[in-house]
């Protein structure tokens, strides 16, 4: 086609009806114009912007695709065309657009596109490869793919031709593969090979094993198009890691062996980044490659790779604490970030052996001491008391005009894990209050709530908390009526607090709502901080949720909590960013019982929601008629939630407040893979909380496994 024709019919089209990532998509035609002109640098990566927004497409990029393929064969930067066309038909991340209509309207274009798998440039040759077999047109594409394999000489480019093939005739891709495998050929073609034997899902050969480590590093070797295996070592763990049975599994552990415990520094830094991916995927990995990682710490800079790894494994890494220490413990009266970052790690894998090192450093280890306080640990992770630790701590307290960013939460945080262990401290806390009244309260409260009331320590907490709890501070009107039961500060710091409206009114509310009816007077105060009927946002419905069940906790009524949280459900069938919100509202609908059954409605409506199933399978239990609920179903939705990971922990509550009379023996089964399977169930989250998160969840779901099949047994 010729560029000048390439545009035809361009203006016809109705861009200002279409949307893309940003909005109307009035702007693509002068988008498209520009590309084909002497702006196409600046043109293409705004078009990448809308119509291919970070993988998604929109309606908008069907109606570009005809005339981004007539640029691309005009012979107009057709290489950078063609990888923008690609990324669109192998997107499935659609916006606004039926499914697979982006695709289709790529396919539509192959007369203009399989020319160019003959292009005399092999950079073109090579991406049209790719774009070509993205459109899933196997009877168009393929016949036009093999001849291009006996054909092509370029290494890159015939990589990439076979990727094609194995992605639309995935067998035959792999026959194609086992003919690749020997030494000769080069490294590019048999990393694909490699990667259409995992996608054909063939036998996992010796062949297959010693190519991929033969290719170690094979970081350089990798396609820039497949972004999904930016690291090919990780990429093959992975997909071996995925069939899920014993010998692939050992076959992962084996290639990552191999990789950490090699000479060359590229070939043990790919190791790690599979080893991370193996412990992020595979119970068994972290103790079945915790050795090969000491190993592969060979020196600083290979120690301090892996010290988040081994942080994240925690008490099973414990035998790396010897490589970390000496690391952690130099420089301890400076700033110094390698330390601190080998200290981070070893808090989590051995806090005994790290708490004097701590002790000596706090101060110049933020990390260490932000691992230590248990913000990178789940909740009720504890640092171990430490009396050197302790002294340290009091020491920086004393000192509050030194403290700067975290360290006052952090501190505080750490003596509050330490209950009554941590009273020599309440001096320092006390004094601190006036300059960190929130962590300062929080941390009184804790250590000094086991101290007798005659206490002298204790009295002069409660002073400093009663001045400022009248001063209007909340955390430390909670304190105090922690400490005490003094309500009337309280009640006065959270009628302000709800009155303001800010963004800690949610927090408030739930503090409201935890007096009970010892909070009545401030029923007015919790109405009146409702949203509008009208207002959709997701703060707005939580916010809302947590007025709900503090109006019912303090008024004892659940009609005005139920005319609420109906609200809320309503407003969240409006709002397409909401599923948690209704999780929330459902978790509190359950806290109603039978009073809150003219929800139900609403409930059965979210159990088609693996996020929002688990919270209403327990409201549906709590509030139906007993004999209505279909409990066998509630069971399969339950575990459905648990099986795509989208809450596991909500999971286990559904499936306790069901009970076993509800479980079907392949719903036994089906929990038995979740509870004792290799495959991590917590796959998604903060990172360094997920394979605790996971572990915490496998212990949970083996306990129901046993109480569920002793049960039937019974």
């Amino acid at each position: 086609m010729d560029l000048a024709h390439a545009l035809d019919g361009l203006d016809d089209r109705p861009w200002s009806s279409l949307s893309h990532a940003y909005g109307s998509a009035e702007d693509v035609p002068d988008l498209l114009r520009a590309l084909a002109g002497a702006d196409a640098e600046e043109a293409l990566s705004e078009l990448y912007g809308s119509v291919l927004h970070q993988g998604t497409v929109y309606a908008a990029s069907a109606e570009a695709v005809p005339f981004l393929a007539g640029i691309a064969a005009a012979g107009h930067r057709t290489a950078d065309v063609l990888a923008l066309l690609g990324g669109m038909a192998e997107s499935e991340d659609e916006y606004g657009v039926a499914a697979g209509e982006v695709r289709a309207a790529v396919t539509e274009q192959l007369p203009l596109l399989l020319p160019l798998l003959a292009s005399p440039e092999p950079e073109v040759r090579r991406i049209a490869a790719w774009t070509v077999s993205h459109t899933r047109a196997t009877g168009i594409v393929l016949p036009r793919l093999r001849p291009r394999w006996d054909e092509e000489s370029e290494a890159a480019v015939r990589a990439e031709v076979l990727a094609g093939i194995a992605r639309l005739d995935p067998p035959g891709g792999a026959a194609l593969a086992a003919t690749v495998l020997e030494p000769s050929s080069p490294a590019q073609v048999r990393l694909a090979a490699v990667f259409a034997g995992l996608d054909a899902d063939a036998p996992w050969t010796e062949a297959l094993q010693t190519t991929t480590v033969s290719l170690l590093p094979a970081d350089s070797l990798r396609s820039d198009l497949d972004h999904a295996r930016a690291e090919p070592l990780t990429a093959v763990v992975q997909a071996l890691l995925g069939r899920g049975h014993h010998a692939a599994r050992d076959a992962a552990f084996t290639l990552v062996d191999a990789a950490l415990r090699d000479g060359r520094a590229p070939v043990r830094a790919e190791g790690l980044w599979a080893a991370d991916r193996a412990c992020m995927l595979s119970r068994s990995a972290p103790r079945r490659l915790v050795r090969s990682l000491i190993a592969a710490a060979v020196d600083e800079e290979s120690a301090l790779a892996m010290a988040s790894l081994l942080g994240r494994l925690g008490r099973v890494a414990a035998p790396a604490a010897d490589v970390l220490a000496p690391l952690a413990g130099r420089n301890p009266h400076r700033d110094d970030d390698h330390a601190d970052r080998a200290l981070a790690a070893l808090v989590l894998i051995a806090p005994t052996q790290a708490a004097p090192l701590l002790a000596a450093g706090i101060g110049r280890r933020p990390r260490a001491l932000d691992a230590a306080a248990g913000f990178r640990r789940p909740q009720d992770f504890a640092f171990p008391y430490d009396g050197e630790l302790l002294d340290a701590v009091r020491d920086r307290l004393a000192r509050p005009e030194d403290l700067s960013g975290n360290e006052p939460s952090q501190l505080t945080s750490l003596l509050a894990g330490w209950d009554a262990e941590a009273a020599p401290a309440l001096p320092e806390l006390c004094a601190a209050l006036p300059r960190f009244p929130g962590q300062a309260a929080r941390a009184i409260a804790s250590v000094a709530a086991d101290r007798a009331p005659a206490d002298r320590a204790r009295a002069v907490a409660v002073s400093a908390l009663r001045e400022r709890a009248e001063q209007g501070v909340l955390l430390a009107a909670k304190a105090l009526y922690d400490l005490t039961g003094e309500i009337a500060p309280l009640l006065r710091c959270l009628e302000q607090e709800l009155q303001c409206g800010g963004g800690q009114l949610r927090d408030a509310a739930r503090t409201a709502g935890a007096l009970g009816p010892r909070g009545v007077a401030l029923a007015p105060v919790l109405r009146e901080a409702l949203s509008s009927p009208e207002d959709e946002a997701t703060p707005a419905l939580d916010k809302d949720t947590e007025v709900a069940e503090a109006l019912w906790r303090v008024t004892g009524k659940a009609d005005e909590a139920v005319a609420v949280l109906d609200s809320v459900f309503s407003r969240a069938g409006q709002n397409p960013w909401s599923r948690w919100s209704v999780a929330r509202a459902s978790r509190t609908a359950a806290l109603l019982g039978p009073a809150g059954r003219s929800l139900a409605v609403h409930l059965e409506a979210a159990l088609d929601d693996p996020a929002q199933a688990p919270a209403a399978v327990v409201a549906l239990i709590a509030v139906a008629d007993p004999d209505a609920p279909d409990r066998t179903a509630l069971a399969t939705a339950a575990l459905r939630s648990a099986e795509v990971d989208a809450d596991p922990a909500g999971a286990c509550d559904a499936l306790q407040a069901l009970g076993p009379g509800a479980l079907t023996g392949e719903h036994l089964r089906r929990l038995a893979v979740l509870a004792d399977g290799d495959a991590r169930v917590v796959r998604s989250g903060v990172e360094d909380r997920v394979i605790d998160q996971d572990d915490a969840f496998r212990s949970r779901a083996q306990a129901l496994l046993t109480a569920f099949t002793d049960a039937t047994v019974r």
